[in-house]
């Protein structure tokens, strides 16, 4: 057995007490997050988490392979969208890893001190260098995946929170009533065209009303989007009517050159109501 099958298997039979000790030094009332949780499941699943990383620090450490890794990977991905480590600021989830990384250094010393083999100072420098690669190459890895999957559940979320802010809401069999609310940016303009067409289609609506009272600013964007999804409603046969513009938002669009020409407008909803037999 050469010297880094040596170590690498020192450290492997230390997995679980790596674990056993790294969860016991945890100061529970000077931390956040999964580290902080009270929950047996939750412990239970953190040092199992723990362990397996150590099991595949070791197989890095000895085999150093695209296929050590790429299992590395899969375990920092696999904890990286964890719900509780998700919900740790990652600030904290790092000095966990630091606290580890410390683990091993000293342990190092300890194969050194227990064995009776003489390493001279330039291979046990090559370990702990290993050791602080590897750890660095992990910590990029999480922070990376945390990073993504937290910009996807974000956009899930925002996503959600555009659907439900652009309803379209089923009046009779075939009318149906769009209340825009707040402030209208880019994206959400885009959803709104997007979502509301989708609706109308998918609900088999043939005449929309699209109430404005909810809407405070008013821009040559929001007006442009808002022609669109009118224009595109008209190309697949069905009707808008347009309510609930506020007089600082006609005096806006006045300024602007916004024109609502050949566009159905009444004062208010209520009134653009009772324009229509509701069946």
């Amino acid at each position: 057995m050469n010297s880094i099958e040596a170590v690498s298997e020192f450290l492997l039979g230390k997995a679980l007490s790596l674990t056993e000790e790294w969860y016991n030094s945890i100061d529970k009332n000077q931390t956040a997050g999964v580290y902080a949780n009270n929950n047996q499941d939750v412990i239970q699943k953190l040092k199992q988490q723990n362990y397996e990383f150590h099991l595949h620090f070791c197989q890095a450490f000895l085999l150093e392979n695209n296929t050590a890794f790429h299992q590395f990977k899969e375990w920092v991905l696999m904890v990286a969208t964890d719900e509780y480590h998700q919900k740790t600021p990652i600030h904290i989830v790092l000095k966990e890893f630091f606290r580890v990384q410390e683990q091993y250094l000293d342990y190092i010393r300890e194969f050194v001190e227990s064995t009776s083999d003489i390493y001279d100072e330039e291979i046990i420098n090559g370990w702990n260098r290993k050791i602080i690669n590897i750890f660095g190459e992990v910590m990029s890895w999480f922070v990376e995946e945390s990073h993504k999957y937290s910009q996807q559940r974000l956009q899930s979320q925002q996503e959600l929170i555009n659907e439900l802010g652009s309803p379209v809401i089923l009046i009779n069999n075939n009318m149906g009533l769009l209340p825009i609310v707040g402030t209208i940016d880019t994206h959400r303009a885009k959803h709104l065209l997007e979502n509301t067409l989708k609706q109308c289609s998918k609900k088999g609506i043939q005449h929309l009303f699209i109430d404005l009272s909810g809407v405070f600013i008013i821009d040559t964007l929001v007006a442009q989007k808002i022609f669109q999804l009118i224009e595109s409603l008209r190309l697949i046969g069905i009707k808008t009517t347009l309510s609930g513009i506020r007089p600082e938002i006609a005096a806006t669009a006045v300024q602007l050159g916004i024109s609502f020409k050949n566009i159905s407008i009444t004062p208010t909803l209520s009134k653009a109501m009772r324009s229509f037999t509701i069946n």
